[in-house]
């Protein structure tokens, strides 16, 4: 038989395929990961913590003052102004200050989000063998995507809860030493509660998305190249 012909009735050979894992299997992986980097996923987390904690305090202090503006009480109007504070909503010293807090809200965010990504990007780096062996060994682009997604959404919803607590009680404690216990008689709790969910969402939103790209760049990565590197 001539070299390089084909053997009749040879069973075709087999193409290995992909294993798509379930959920379960990916949150597993993801928070395995978490507790062996604490260290570097505490870092991430006090990130967030520092950016959400401001953007509570900034929200809350707002919440408050305008409470005590609504009370129309002489003796707190008093107080307000002692501390710089103009009892006109409308004037434009109040309207400087909010557009002054609305700034250096985004801009925590956005170093927030720069860090999110940053640290993701290094998890990547230093976690090469561990994705070029599993996509060795039929991991699917999705369930590595899923993995750092995971990570960084467990990162994220830990640290802005912490967050959340922490701005509102540090801000209650600075208010109640600035104006007394009739913090307590003018508490806007509803609205309270709501800038809380929304301060979660915000920073569960800027979690996820400053994970996208490592994972994408973790899924592209080639197998072959990740297992050669030395790391």
């Amino acid at each position: 038989m001539a070299v390089g012909q084909p053997i009749v009735g040879a069973a075709p050979t087999e193409i290995a395929q992909q294993v798509n894992l379930p959920w379960s299997k990916a949150v597993e992986i993801s928070i395995n990961s978490v507790r062996i980097r604490f260290g570097r996923s505490l870092i991430t987390a006090s990130g967030i913590i520092l950016a959400i904690a401001f953007l509570m305090s900034i929200w809350t202090t707002n919440a408050l003052i305008a409470e005590l503006k609504a009370a129309n009480d002489p003796a707190i109007n008093l107080q307000l102004q002692r501390k710089g504070i103009d009892v006109d909503a409308d004037s434009e010293a109040a309207a400087q200050e909010r557009s002054k807090n609305t700034w250096l809200v985004v801009l925590s965010l956005l170093v927030c989000l720069v860090g999110i990504t940053n640290a993701m990007l290094m998890s990547v780096t230093e976690r090469f063998r561990e994705i070029g062996t599993m996509k060795c060994l039929g991991a699917l682009d999705s369930f590595i995507i899923k993995l750092f997604l995971l990570e960084s959404a467990f990162q994220g919803s830990a640290g802005t809860i912490i967050g959340v607590v922490v701005g509102f009680l540090l801000t209650l404690i600075i208010n109640l030493v600035g104006y007394g216990m009739v913090i307590f008689t003018h508490l806007p709790g509803l609205e309270l509660l709501k800038n809380a969910l929304l301060a979660v969402a915000v920073g569960s939103f800027l979690s996820l998305f400053g994970g996208i790209l490592p994972a994408y760049k973790a899924a592209k990565m080639e197998p072959v190249d990740a297992m050669r590197l030395e790391v």
